[in-house]
């Protein structure tokens, strides 16, 4: 079961959660909120995003980070792949 909780900053904006501890009836929990403080962030409002959660800044710059060295890696895969059937064409 899912639970439904009121968002402290939009009261009138209910969502549903799949987090253990707000479905267990807590109202504390680390993660909850980081969601929705990316999403300020990226929305350009720090202010909110930083009531929302604190983390939400260095958890956005870490999964920039990361998918920039993915996208890096696949570049340079795709050129190793276009290289190795270059070469067996060239055979």
């Amino acid at each position: 079961m899912l639970a439904s909780s009121k968002n402290s900053i939009h009261p009138a904006a209910a969502h549903l959660t799949i987090c253990p501890l707000a479905n267990m009836g807590f109202n504390c929990c680390p993660g909850c909120g980081m969601g929705r403080s990316i999403i300020a962030l990226l929305h350009g409002n720090l202010s909110l995003s930083l009531k929302l959660h604190w983390f939400g800044i260095p958890a956005l710059m870490i999964l920039s980070y990361r998918i920039l060295v993915l996208m890096r890696l696949q570049l340079i895969t795709s050129r190793i792949n276009k290289l190795q059937r270059k070469e067996e064409e060239d055979v």
